[in-house]
């Protein structure tokens, strides 16, 4: 009992720490693999791709709910008597949205 910890415990801890540290170095490893190879598929695919035609390639237009301006005007009642500006919730108030077409990457 060396350290007021018993031999049979620490064997279990250093046992339990050298798997889950095997566990954790493998699933790092083939996620940073993955991701690689990701990025080496999309940088051939976007060699031979064509532009998209809605955004003309930039992965964004201008918002259509609120056309630009970040705000809308919004109220609960049917009939409304006060109509309260709302910052736009498609685009969070940054005036353009990602094309839906191309999913944002500017290519099909």
């Amino acid at each position: 009992m060396a350290n007021g910890i018993p031999y049979p415990l620490r064997m279990v801890a250093s046992a339990a720490a050298i798997f889950f540290g095997g566990v954790f170095t493998m699933s790092l490893a083939s996620s940073v693999t993955i991701r690689a190879l990701q990025a080496t598929s999309e940088a051939k695919r976007k060699k031979v791709a064509m532009p998209c035609g809605v955004c003309k390639g930039k992965g964004f237009y201008p918002c259509k709910l609120c056309k630009g301006k970040s705000t809308i005007e919004w109220s609960p009642l049917y009939d409304p008597v006060v109509i309260n500006p709302c910052l736009c919730p498609t685009c969070e108030g940054n005036r353009v949205q990602r094309c839906l077409n191309c999913l944002g990457k500017g290519y099909f």
